[in-house]
């Protein structure tokens, strides 16, 4: 591994070992793996699990962190190319970047999506240019359209509850007051088809997940034995379930459109998730959520408290695979410097 920027580079196997490291460095903790080493993180965006448990991992292997939030304590900013510069931002991530990553010897960068234009978007410009930048190692801490650490952490709470790879996993869109990213249901989406599931989307009209993220976790499905479908029907959907992940996010029939999104969204009220939504699942079916969640808006609060909820193992498993990306990165290359 050169860095962690989507699961799709590791393949199936690959997140299995990854996975597997994980649990070791659970039952047997390497507290001086990391000593003397130095993790940059850069947040461009709001973090509370992400930050949190990204600089706990790094304590936890002997190693160190910094954080720069760009506008609060340091700069604004730029990524944009050929930007004049005569505004807020006072300093461009052409300079910002490499000068970060000479500081440390991994860097972790977090840039949420614009929410523009969704086809550039897609593209994902500003993290394709931190890459560019960046000579050490670079871990995708959530871009325009992916956040591969929170699938990692979601493959294994999978695993912790023992769900079998060919079980019925539910991608459900739920309310929320404004339009929010892509990027962890197109992650859920790829990571649960690369897992050999049988991934169904759940959505209203309008909501649909754009083209290429489908077609992604087609692919993951027809590598791994698993299936992707897309539907409106939640009767249909939830028949079976042994999962649901509940995910809010924005129209992208009207992506870019503040009031378009609010108006698609305004009749959509009734796409609170309540014990009523899983007559016909499958016994003990699961509740995932990456969080923050809107309690009694996107989930009920008899849901979130309740025995199917695993939404704070979830997040507890974000601290335990990266501390397996962290290690994996860092402490094999100090051991291939110590060879040479």
């Amino acid at each position: 591994m050169k860095g962690f920027l989507d699961l799709a580079h590791l393949g199936h196997d690959g997140v299995v070992d990854l996975l597997g490291l994980a649990g070791r460095l659970a039952e047997r903790p390497e507290p001086f793996a990391l000593a003397g080493r130095t993790l940059g993180l850069v947040f461009f965006n709001p973090s509370l699990r992400t930050l949190a448990s990204m600089q706990v991992a790094m304590a936890q292997l002997g190693g160190t962190s910094f954080v720069i939030t760009p506008g609060s304590g340091s700069w604004d900013l730029e990524t944009r190319i050929g930007a004049v510069m005569n505004g807020k931002a006072a300093e461009h991530i052409r300079e910002a970047i490499p000068v970060l990553a000479s500081y440390c010897d991994i860097l972790g960068v977090r840039a949420f999506a614009e929410g523009r234009d969704l086809a550039t978007d897609l593209t994902e410009p500003a993290f394709g240019q931190i890459a560019a930048l960046c000579d050490k190692p670079l871990v995708n801490l959530e871009s325009a359209a992916n956040h591969p650490c929170q699938a990692l952490a979601d493959w294994k709470t999978l695993d912790d509850l023992a769900v079998p790879r060919r079980a019925k996993f539910v991608l459900s869109w739920a309310n929320h007051p404004r339009a929010l990213p892509i990027a962890v249901p197109a992650a859920a989406a790829h990571m649960a088809a690369l897992r050999g599931m049988e991934v169904v989307v759940l959505r209203p009209e309008g909501f649909a997940l754009p083209e290429p993220v489908m077609q992604k976790a087609r692919d993951a499905a027809a590598a791994t034995g698993g299936s992707i479908t897309e539907t409106t029907d939640r009767k249909a959907a939830f028949a079976g379930a042994h999962v649901v992940y509940v995910k809010e996010w924005g129209s992208t029939a009207h992506y870019g459109d503040a009031a378009a999104d609010a108006a698609a969204r305004a009749a959509l009220g009734d796409w609170t998730l309540d014990e009523s939504w899983f007559a016909g699942a499958a016994p003990g079916c699961r509740l995932m959520h990456c969080l923050p969640v809107r309690r009694n808006v996107a989930v009920t609060d008899e849901l979130l408290d309740g025995p199917r909820s695993v939404v704070l193992p979830q997040a507890h498993n974000r601290l335990v695979v990266q501390r397996a990306v962290l290690h994996r990165l860092l402490a094999s290359r100090g051991r291939a410097a110590i060879a040479a």
